[in-house]
């Protein structure tokens, strides 16, 4: 009895192929981004390498005090010490 209960569940919510109307594939896509839509994820140190010794340094010195920051539960300060190494690169 449960066999022929559990098949007609089944076939009560199949429809036919009719019932079935196509859907626009623009309506359900979402939107992309026109900027840069060739941009392979092979060249991502590309920005860092091709920077001036002096941005690279930045960005080296960041990333240090963030992996430095990963180990802690809420890392706090980050911000300050950004702006911390910006304003030693500047001056």
């Amino acid at each position: 009895m449960t066999e022929n209960l559990h098949e007609n569940l089944i076939m009560a919510f199949r429809y036919e192929d009719s019932a079935i109307a196509a859907v626009p594939t623009s309506i359900l896509a979402e939107k992309r981004s026109p900027y840069q839509t060739h941009q392979e994820f092979s060249d991502v140190q590309q920005p860092i390498t091709s920077a001036p010794p002096e941005v690279r340094q930045i960005i080296e010195r960041v990333l240090e005090i963030e992996k430095d920051k990963l180990y802690m539960r809420a890392p706090r300060h980050i911000n300050d010490d950004i702006l911390k190494i910006i304003k030693e690169a500047i001056v």
